[in-house]
């Protein structure tokens, strides 16, 4: 049987590399609560993303959650159904509405155009998603968050080390949640980054993070207990000597499924934006049933016969969850891309034959529908 090829595979430093910096845990015997590794990774992060400003988190949820709590958010959020459960969960266990928006079918991100009808005077703050570390249309998003007094946070969860025309993507609006879970472009293991601009704000978190305590004898705020460790702390910190590296591996990768699949009638994926430096965190593609031959599904399912496991990402929409009771009748651009999206194989160590086996497989597989659609 050919060799299986996950959606994803983490990234592991070498071993030695990662035992060394474990060691000085043991040296420092600190094993939470902004021990040095912690201090000097969160220092790293700041440097890498090119902000002012971060706080590390145990996890994104956790980081997002606390963004939302540090923001004092009332009434409603607007943001978009295509997202990770997170994303809705956190606004909805903070007792808030959310709105939801459709997404535009060039990016998969939320639709600047059909936001401002949704604002209401219960309207709080705007909760974006860069969506497969695609950006959205941030300076659009500011000019509308200043116009109605919006706060903006955005789950940027898929885009470290993403740019902006050299500029960090997490300086723009108020706070920016990137995720370190272990199968993303960079990780912790288990990891969140808050990034901000509000240096003000870094108190703020720190006590939420920590159960509200500001002191030996004083809680001032309901916290959470969402603090990074030390352990995390040191594969982060020997992952940064790395990541330039597999982003590198990822951007190989990315262009030679486009350079194979471009001919493939009925497939369509991402292409880079202009002014933006990717990291290549994912590789979607939407397949139009009608001219490739057989819908996203069965294409799905049929890779598995080859060893090749893709991932239907993201589906349901979060509005269609077993948990919600949400109406999507309008986000007709949502549902459309939720129904036809498929995630294909992408992790720094893929190699370049994989992907053409994958790229090759695709084409066998449509190969044989064709002559069942021109026939029907």
């Amino acid at each position: 049987m050919t060799k299986r090829i996950n959606v994803t595979k983490p990234f592991l430093p070498p071993i030695e590399q990662f035992i060394k910096k474990i060691e000085e845990i043991w040296e420092n015997n600190w094993l939470t609560n902004n021990g040095p590794l912690h201090e000097q990774f969160e220092k790293g992060v700041v440097d890498y993303l090119k902000v002012r400003n971060a706080c590390l988190f145990t996890n994104g949820h956790l980081a997002l959650d606390v963004a939302i709590k540090s923001l004092d958010l009332k009434g409603e959020v607007i943001t978009t159904p295509f997202t990770f459960a997170s994303t809705v969960h956190t606004i909805t266990m903070n007792g808030l509405t959310p709105v939801f928006c459709d997404i535009e079918l060039g990016t998969f991100n939320i639709d600047i155009n059909k936001i401002e009808e949704l604002i209401t005077e219960k309207t709080s703050a705007i909760i974006p998603v860069h969506v497969f570390g695609n950006l959205c249309n941030v300076k659009a998003i500011e000019k509308i968050a200043q116009k109605y007094n919006l706060k903006v946070i955005y789950d940027a969860a898929h885009t470290f080390g993403v740019e902006l025309n050299g500029r960090g993507i997490g300086s723009y609006g108020n706070i920016s949640m990137f995720s370190l879970h272990a199968t993303k472009v960079f990780h912790s293991i288990e990891g969140g980054v808050l990034s901000f601009n509000d240096g003000a704000l870094k108190e703020k978190l720190n006590k939420y993070k920590n159960f509200g305590i500001s002191g030996e004898e004083q809680v001032d705020v309901v916290g959470l207990n969402a603090k990074m460790n030390e352990f995390q702390a040191a594969m982060g910190l020997v992952n940064l000597s790395y990541i330039d590296e597999q982003i590198e591996k990822r951007k190989k990768a990315t262009y030679a499924y486009r350079n194979n699949l471009k001919d493939i009638e009925g497939l369509r994926y991402l292409e880079d934006q202009e002014g933006v430096k990717h990291n290549y965190a994912y590789f979607p593609i939407i397949i139009n049933e009608s001219i490739f031959g057989m819908n996203r599904d069965s294409l799905h399912e049929k890779l598995q016969d080859f060893n090749i496991f893709t991932r239907k990402y993201f589906y349901p929409l979060c509005t269609d969850f077993n948990c919600y009771d949400f109406n999507s009748n309008e986000l007709l651009n949502a549902k459309f891309v939720s129904k036809n999206i498929l995630t294909l194989p992408l992790y720094s160590d893929l190699s370049i034959d994989e992907v053409l086996r994958i790229c090759e497989t695709i084409k066998s597989i449509q190969k044989e529908k064709m002559p069942l659609l021109q026939n029907s």
